[in-house]
C-alpha cells in the first residue's frame, strides 16, 4: 500500500461564506482556521498549502462569552524598549471590528512560512456587503 502524496496540481480552492452575527469568537475562529489550512479536506497534508478562501461577514456583530467583553486585552510588543502596547477589546471593536477576527484566526494558525499566505485568503467585512458574491457555489455556516 502506498501513501498518497498530493501535488500542487491536485489542490483545488473553494470559497466559504461565514456569517459572524451572534456567533462566539473562539468557536467561529477555529472553524475559519480549519478552512484556511485545509484540514477539512480528505487530501490534507500539513506541509502544503491546501486551504480554501473564507469570506467572513458581519464582524461587528461577533459575541464573547462571560465577562471577556470588559476584560479582554490585546497585547503587542515592537521589540524596542517601551514598545509594549495594550488595547482593550471594546476599544478595538469600536476602532476596527475586522481586526478582532483577523487576530483570532491568525493566532490559531501554525507559526510557519504558510501563515501569512493562509491569512491573505481570509476576507473579513464589518457589514453584510462584500465584493466576492460571484465566487460562491455553496454557503457554509
Amino acid at each position: 500500500m502506498k501513501t498518497f502524496q498530493p501535488k500542487h496540481s491536485d489542490v483545488s480552492r473553494n470559497w466559504h461564506l461565514i456569517d459572524l452575527s451572534d456567533q462566539i469568537l473562539g468557536r467561529v475562529s477555529t472553524k475559519i482556521a480549519t478552512f484556511l489550512m485545509g484540514k477539512h479536506k480528505v487530501t490534507y497534508s500539513s506541509h502544503m498549502d491546501m486551504g480554501d478562501y473564507v469570506v467572513a461577514i458581519n464582524a461587528d456583530k461577533i459575541k464573547l462569552t462571560g465577562n471577556k467583553e470588559k476584560q479582554k486585552v490585546y497585547q503587542s510588543h515592537s521589540g524596542y524598549p517601551k514598545g509594549f502596547k495594550e488595547v482593550k477589546y471594546l476599544a478595538l471593536k469600536a476602532q476596527d471590528s475586522r481586526k478582532i477576527i483577523m487576530l483570532a484566526v491568525t493566532r490559531m494558525l501554525p507559526k510557519n512560512r504558510l501563515q501569512s499566505i493562509r491569512t491573505k485568503r481570509l476576507k473579513v467585512f464589518a457589514g453584510n456587503i462584500h465584493k466576492y458574491t460571484d465566487k460562491f457555489n455553496t454557503e457554509t455556516k
